[in-house]
């Protein structure tokens, strides 16, 4: 008995990846599509900016030193084939929120899998946070650089010897990661009600 094998077109095979990968981030992250809001964000952003400190010694130092900060609780990244990512973040000022932004970004390649990391962006200097509160969307390396700081040993962050306009830090779970990029993310004000 001869076995039937199905050839599937080329462009159906496009489509039945683009819907696998629909399906395994839904059930990978049921609420990710919810948008948080406003209240919701503010808790995450507090959760996250301790974590912060947890990890790198001066981490408050350089947060008091900065003219504003823009942090990212929960960047999701998925791919199967074609990635993604994407989170949702709140701009501080002096310690107080003054708007609220998502991130976006995409890559093609071989990749499989999701992950989950904090996105912190610290601007150092009033020009950089006014050029980048300006933008109607700001793009990582278009727009303006962002230099990821290597922590020393025990975690510690000179914050005498930045002298960078932009720096940013990429953590999770398990701590500070390396070897990552923001390069190509994209920054976008969004409307939430306070």
């Amino acid at each position: 008995m001869k076995h039937l094998l199905l050839k599937i077109p080329k462009a159906l095979t496009g489509a039945m990846l683009i819907i696998m990968f629909a399906v395994v981030f839904t059930i990978a992250f049921p609420g990710f599509s919810h948008a948080a809001t406003a209240r919701e964000l503010e808790v995450s952003v507090d959760v996250a900016l301790e974590k912060f400190y947890e990890e790198v010694q001066g981490g408050k130092e350089l947060i008091n030193k900065a003219k504003g900060y823009l942090l990212f609780p929960r960047v999701i990244k998925a791919g199967l084939g074609i990635g993604g990512e994407h989170g949702e973040g709140a701009l501080r000022i002096r310690g107080k929120t003054v708007d609220y932004y998502s991130t976006t970004s995409g890559s093609v390649g071989f990749q499989l899998g999701v992950q989950q990391k904090s996105v912190l962006v610290v601007f150092m200097t009033k020009s950089s946070l006014k050029k980048f509160r300006s933008s109607s969307g700001w793009k990582v390396g278009v727009d303006g650089s962002v230099a990821l700081i290597d922590v020393g040993a025990g975690g510690f962050i000179d914050t005498a010897n930045i002298k960078v306009p932009i720096v940013g830090f990429l953590y999770g779970q398990k701590g500070l990661m390396y070897n990552l990029t923001l390069e190509g993310s994209k920054f976008t004000k969004l409307k939430k009600k306070k």
